[in-house]
């Protein structure tokens, strides 16, 4: 939850700044606001059929989680940086 707090709390930091929010009081709400969002998800799904399993509580955790899309192991243009360059 702790992960969640600061993921949810950063992306927030300049909106605060702009709209002259209080820096840590935009960072609290956001942070509250993310760490609350998974708790609601996980009570839903517990309430579903009264238990939790790991694909449940991954699903709540995803929207925090890094995508492999967002950042490949190796993307194309570090692939082509260590082929030698064709001459000609």
């Amino acid at each position: 939850m702790v992960a969640v707090f600061t993921v949810g709390a950063l992306g927030t930091l300049g909106a605060g700044a702009v709209m002259g929010v209080e820096t840590w009081v935009a960072l609290s709400m956001a942070g509250l606001l993310a760490v609350a969002s998974v708790a609601e998800r996980l009570a839903r799904e517990y309430l579903d059929d009264g238990k939790l399993t790991l694909d449940e509580i991954n699903g709540a955790f995803s929207p925090f989680a890094k995508s492999e899309e967002a950042s490949p192991l190796s993307s194309p243009d570090e692939e082509d940086k260590s082929k030698p360059k064709r001459r000609g």
